[in-house]
């Protein structure tokens, strides 16, 4: 299996159409898919809607280029829009049940530490086996010029990715005591919102003025040598710096942020996650040295499995506690490419796609 890579540009509703016209099939696989999540948490197809809708309200009050987006997106593959919202909220909807499935453990390698000096980022994304064949890389070229490419799930427009500013995100599920306060900006909106910045990092990291109900981790560095953790619950946020040239998150809040970490009923893997990452990496930052393989290479780690960095499926779980690394992502934001793998990256071949090249290529949907 190779993830779809989708080119669409234009205007945002252009780039909506475009890429609901050639994701149709994979956007309503992923519908279909998320239909059951939230039936399983209690939350039917109708209700489903109706939730979105209300986060429609809001990412046009706050968010209205990525509204329009979503909005012709949905006419493209002609589903009612709030579908598509639903679909961007699907933490938020997901929320009743609590902390599932933990996912993602991220690093940003700043200059000081690689051997190109440039500024490295680098993910695993852990999520529900059945998401991987509704996954894709969508670049975005828009009417001023701003280019984005990521990797997301069919019908969103973001997870982990690098835009033509130099600015590069990677995301982490969080979940606290604040989470479920009405309104807000849905999860996945929030992460377009810091790539959708054709203005470097500063614009970037005003996603913390936006209104969520819903906690979030957003690891945003730059290139030239910045990078910031965010830890964005509602109505707080909280700051997490570099040390020693790395800067590492798992699914748990590492700041002085008030809020009750909801990781800790639970236990697992994000409690180790971070540190084993940067066990693996702390030689090779100190002597200046660390690689896009390296990155690579540590995230393909087995310690703890099947409840690694590498994650994978264990069958004496539940289906609904089963997680898979669906994905590893690397990006050198100096050199603005992004790798990315189709599967946990002990199995699966990393792809380079370049900001440089990539709206000289053909698009293709599976």
């Amino acid at each position: 299996m190779t993830f779809p890579l989708l080119v669409a540009q234009g205007d945002p509703a252009e780039i909506g159409a475009a890429y609901g016209e050639q994701a149709r099939g994979l956007i309503e696989g992923n519908l279909d898919d998320y239909r059951e999540k939230f039936r399983a948490v209690g939350v039917d197809s109708a209700q489903a809607r109706r939730l979105g809708e209300a986060f429609r309200i809001t990412t046009h009050e706050h968010a209205p280029r990525i509204a329009a987006t979503l909005d012709a997106l949905a006419e493209a593959v002609d589903v009612a829009v709030g579908d598509i919202y639903a679909l961007n909220a699907r933490t938020e909807l997901m929320l009743p049940a609590g902390p599932q499935v933990t996912e993602c453990t991220g690093v940003a390698a700043l200059p000081e530490t690689t051997a190109s000096g440039h500024t490295l980022l680098a993910q695993n994304w852990d999520w529900y086996p059945s998401q991987q064949p509704y996954s894709l890389v969508l670049a975005t070229r828009d009417e001023r010029g701003h280019e984005i490419v990521c990797l997301t799930e069919a019908g969103m427009l973001a997870k982990t990715g690098l835009n033509s500013a130099g600015v590069g995100v990677c995301v982490n599920l969080l979940h606290c005591d604040r989470d479920g306060a009405p309104g807000g900006v849905p999860y996945h909106v929030l992460i377009r919102a810091a790539l959708d910045q054709p203005h470097g990092i500063s614009p970037a990291l005003k996603v913390t003025a936006l209104p969520r109900s819903a906690s979030i981790n957003l690891l945003v560095g730059t290139a030239g040598g910045v990078a910031v953790d965010l830890e964005i619950a509602p109505n707080a946020t909280g700051r997490v710096l570099p040390t020693d040239g790395l800067l590492i998150h798992a699914n748990h809040f590492a700041s002085d942020i008030d809020v009750v970490d909801a990781i800790y009923d639970i236990g697992g893997s994000s409690l180790f996650r971070d540190y084993r990452l940067r066990q693996l990496l702390t030689a090779r930052a100190a002597d200046q040295a660390l690689t896009a393989e390296d990155m690579a290479d540590a995230l393909r780690d087995h310690l703890g499995h099947p409840y690694a960095l590498c994650r994978h499926v264990n069958p004496e779980d539940p289906p609904e506690l089963r997680s898979l690394t669906c994905s590893s992502v690397v990006m050198d934001l100096d050199d603005q490419v992004l790798l990315v793998s189709d599967g946990p990256p002990c199995e699966s071949p990393f792809r380079e796609i370049s900001l440089g090249t990539v709206f000289d290529s053909q698009s293709s949907a599976a």
